[in-house]
């Protein structure tokens, strides 16, 4: 919760005029996404598996592709969002487990389950994002939406690899070329 405030308040410090409302909702729950990666990222340590889950990944891309229609957002662009936040995800997770490997420690805080809690936290979120790529979409193609995400990532968080992943995350959000 801590980051999706961080980049809740670069938002609004980075774009006090010119960014539309439906903006900020959409990065807000993509740095939420990005800061249950931490607790993902916690529960491989654990469980000692791989990042890399190609079967979640692609149930993941199939229920979103199924699910766009009824957001009025096509298959192909809720496709194209969703697997961006996948690889923002994993590089989260990959960064955070090398630093951990790194100190020979992960961070001794609670650990939700990954099936059932985590997962369905980002099943729900999975929806609003859905939503607000809906709300936002007739703004993808517009001149100045590069210059709006440039403004609302490129603020330094204290967290400089969450201004990495939320770079990532959106990089393929505006569809706007000169």
């Amino acid at each position: 919760m801590k980051h999706r405030l961080v980049f809740a308040l670069l938002f609004v410090s980075a774009t006090a005029s010119a960014a539309p409302a439906t903006l900020e909702p959409l990065l807000n729950s993509i740095a939420e996404r990005l800061a249950i990666a931490d607790q993902v990222a916690l529960s491989k340590w654990d469980s000692h598996k791989a990042v890399e889950d190609r079967p979640r990944e692609q149930a993941v891309i199939a229920s979103v592709r199924a699910q766009a229609p009824s957001y009025k957002v096509a298959p192909d662009a809720a496709e194209q969002f969703f697997s961006a936040q996948i690889e923002a995800n994993k590089l989260v997770q990959y960064a955070r487990l090398s630093d951990w490997h790194f100190i020979g420690k992960a961070p001794d805080t609670p650990r939700p389950d990954l099936v059932g809690t985590i997962r369905p936290k980002l099943d729900q979120l999975q929806k609003r994002l859905l939503q607000q790529l809906a709300d936002f979409s007739p703004l993808r193609s517009t001149p100045q939406c590069p210059q709006w995400l440039a403004q609302a990532v490129h603020k330094p968080p204290h967290d400089p690899l969450m201004q990495i992943a939320m770079a990532r995350a959106t990089a393929e959000l505006c569809i706007y070329t000169p």
